[in-house]
């Protein structure tokens, strides 16, 4: 159970005093951070031509997405996902830069039970009331949730739902809103379903929530609000009717003398659930408005719940079709405008797994709704005239979701080779020295620069940090701040700084320049003042507005992994998270995440491997040691001391997550190739002189080859 205790996990928004230990270098550049290995390292370049840089998608069954598939094989696994958003939004190019953790909450409380098509309990009939049958129903729920839960967590929710009901059987009135419990990951989604209804159904009084596959159980406030109006087996009994969504059935409170009193429940009901039930008063027997048998009766709208069978019964008859991306030296978004233009339908008619870099060969998994196998054959030949090809060309059952991969296969050239120092030591004993250490120690597992839009002025960080802090006007600017290049992009922009001329900053930015030409077109439309701003970003997509808030949490988080081996190194300390699954991705809920004890630190029960930092946002614990007031320190140097990562004005929830400090390449390779004997390495003795390595490895999702190698040659890459 996770509580807002003071000093607690989640009381990082109270003053905390600076004069903690701390890092003197808060807000070190990317080429400061800390290394895990003490070996020499080497100098190379990478990325020299696109085809020294090639990058394959490895799907969740671990197989290379380049290679054929198997199509009837594969039809007996579709690609399962939640369902996409019905109400079609454009979307725009966003720059390239990797986006792992996208952040969708999936919202499953109250409001949430329209949308849900899962109707897990059956015990409902087609009466007047359903009254009689909650017992049943509740039978149901409990055996439910010992099938779906471990007797351990059982455990954990029966005493986290007796404590919501001791606060609120005590004389407190409020209980903070962040108090809740984690019932872990569960990835099918049916069993998912399951689980928010069976809990719900056994205890009304709380509410849960989704994100990222997790189920999260929190106090159900409508409950609470509720019971100040009416008893509480009729509050229990409503939310339970509430959660079975049995058609044509109704819900009848007690009857009820007092006209201003039903006036009151009335006025509750239609404003906290009105778009999903209708209320009404019904007399008794002698049909007269002073009966003291007149009582409200709740039933389902039927318009509602006939607009959720025709959006399911909608995404059902959609056509999505699967293929293998194959792009060189281009964006992603480039090529997905480009797709979506030639098959007439937009950008965010397409899905990914994840984003690939630019100036490379990439090969990815891309899902598009709305377009046949035979209509994206059609015009194959026209995407090889733009550095792409596609096959591996399917039906599939539905979109594909970021992080919906098992990782990504590397096959590198480094050029230019030379010794980092001039030693006695060859360039090829300290070649092969860097590979060995880093395949049994691993890498810091840092953001990748690429995130932060690397050698840019202004980096994506920094305009996070300005939306974090709710500061429009200034984001917009940076967004639009040009470089030191004369080009027509660059003037256009420096135009812009200059006059806030919107209009005739328009005329000037190229037409390719698709996202400032977006944002530029709204400011003129709404200004710039700081409501104009916000109205702005929404002519960007979820992805990118999200995107930016998730770069200044990396950079965050990259400045945390450092302080961390740099105040404790290696050792597992008192107060370290520890994650306890082993194969726990980046998206793991905090029910998997262990505080190390000072007894565990002195039996070194666990390995530097296991420690984990967290990704800032909402949802997730900190570390109980100096790295903890670390955190406390950086978001009072970034004025965030009140931020609670909600931003509704953006419409952005950050949850945040948690992410492994170290990881190890897996299948590693590697090759040196010799140079022509008659040209002379730098550094090298002339019997072992190399002229490029050759490597393959593969890395789990959301790591970054350029981080991996960085750890190698010990220098910027």
């Amino acid at each position: 159970m996770r509580t807002a205790s003071p000093g607690g996990p989640f009381a990082l928004g109270s003053e905390v005093p600076l004069s903690m230990e701390e890092p003197a270098d808060v807000g070190i550049g990317f080429s400061s951070l800390r290394f895990i290995n003490d070996h020499v390292g080497f100098q190379g370049t990478i990325k020299t031509s696109p085809s020294d840089f090639i990058v394959i998608e490895i799907d969740e069954h671990g197989q290379l997405v380049n290679k054929a598939i198997d199509e009837s094989a594969y039809e007996t696994n579709k690609i399962q996902s939640e369902p996409s958003d019905s109400v079609k939004k454009p979307k725009l190019h966003v720059q390239d830069v990797p986006l792992e953790h996208e952040s969708n909450e999936e919202v499953t409380s109250l409001i949430g039970y329209v949308d849900s098509d899962q109707n897990h309990l059956s015990g409902l009939e087609n009466e007047d009331s359903i009254n009689g049958v909650i017992s049943k129903c509740e039978e149901e729920s409990i055996d439910l949730l010992s099938s779906l839960l471990d007797e351990k967590t059982q455990m954990l929710l029966d005493q986290f739902a007796c404590d919501i009901k001791g606060m609120w059987n005590s004389e407190t009135e409020s209980i903070a809103p962040s108090l809740e419990l984690s019932l872990g990951r569960i990835l099918d989604k049916e069993q998912r379903a399951a689980l928010h209804s069976a809990v719900r159904q056994k205890f009304p009084f709380l509410a849960t929530v989704g994100s990222n596959r997790e189920v999260v159980v929190k106090p159900n406030l409508e409950y609470k609000e509720l019971c100040h109006l009416v008893s509480e087996e009729e509050a229990l009994g409503f939310f339970k009717y509430l959660d079975a969504k049995k058609e044509n059935s109704k819900f009848t409170f007690k009857p009820d003398t007092s006209k201003d009193h039903r006036k009151a429940v009335h006025h509750f009901l239609n404003k906290r659930f009105g778009n999903l039930v209708e209320t009404k008063s019904f007399p008794g027997q002698n049909h007269s408005s002073g009966d003291p048998n007149t009582a409200i009766t709740v039933r389902f709208r039927e318009k509602a719940h006939g607009k959720r069978s025709r959006l399911e019964c909608e995404r059902r008859k959609t056509v999505y079709t699967a293929f293998t991306l194959q792009k060189e030296n281009l964006e992603m978004f480039e090529a997905i405008s480009f797709l979506a233009v030639k098959l007439g339908v937009i950008p965010s008619d397409f899905s990914y797994a994840g984003l690939k870099d630019k100036k490379a060969i990439t090969y990815q998994s891309m899902v598009v709704r709305k377009v046949t196998p035979g209509r994206l054959k059609s015009i194959e030949q026209e995407i090889k005239k733009k550095r792409m090809n596609v096959f591996n060309i399917r039906s599939v059952g539905d979109s594909l979701r970021l992080g919906q991969l098992k990782g990504n296969h590397f096959e590198i050239i480094i050029r230019n080779l030379k010794n980092q120092v001039n030693d006695s030591t060859s360039l090829r004993e300290r070649i092969l020295e860097a590979i060995e250490n880093v395949k049994k120690k691993g890498f810091v597992n840092y953001y990748g620069p690429q995130r932060f839009g690397k050698g840019k002025k202004i980096q994506t960080d920094q305009i996070g940090l300005a939306l974090l802090r709710n500061e429009m006007v200034k984001a917009i600017k940076l967004f639009l701040t040009p470089e030191d290049m004369d080009d027509p992009v660059n003037k256009a922009k420096k135009y812009f700084l200059q006059t806030e001329d919107a209009k005739g900053t328009l005329s000037l930015m190229p037409e390719f320049r698709v996202r400032e030409r977006a944002l530029l077109e709204s400011l003129h439309r709404f200004g710039m003042t700081e409501e104009g701003c916000v109205q702005a970003w929404f002519s960007f997509p979820h992805s990118m507005r999200i995107f930016y808030i998730h770069a200044y949490s990396s950079k965050i988080w990259n400045e945390a992994a450092s302080y961390r081996l740099e105040a404790y190194g290696a050792k597992v300390v008192k107060g370290d998270l520890i994650c306890l699954d082993e194969d726990a991705g980046e998206h793991f809920p905090s029910s998997k995440v262990h505080l190390v004890t000072e007894e565990e630190e002195s039996a070194n029960t666990y390995a530097i491997h296991q420690v984990v930092l967290p990704v800032l946002g909402y949802n997730v614990q900190y570390p109980e040691n100096k790295v903890g007031q670390w955190y406390r320190g950086v978001l009072s140097r970034d004025g965030l001391q009140s931020c609670r990562f909600r931003m509704p004005a953006l419409k952005l929830n950050v949850p945040g997550c948690y992410r492994h400090i170290l990881k190890h390449p897996h299948n590693v390779s590697h090759q040196l190739v010799l140079a022509d004997p008659e040209v002379e390495v730098e550094g090298s003795h002339t019997d072992d002189a190399t002229s490029c390595l050759s490597m393959s490895f593969d890395l789990d999702a959301s790591c970054y080859a350029t981080v991996c190698l960085r750890e190698m040659m010990k220098g910027d890459i």
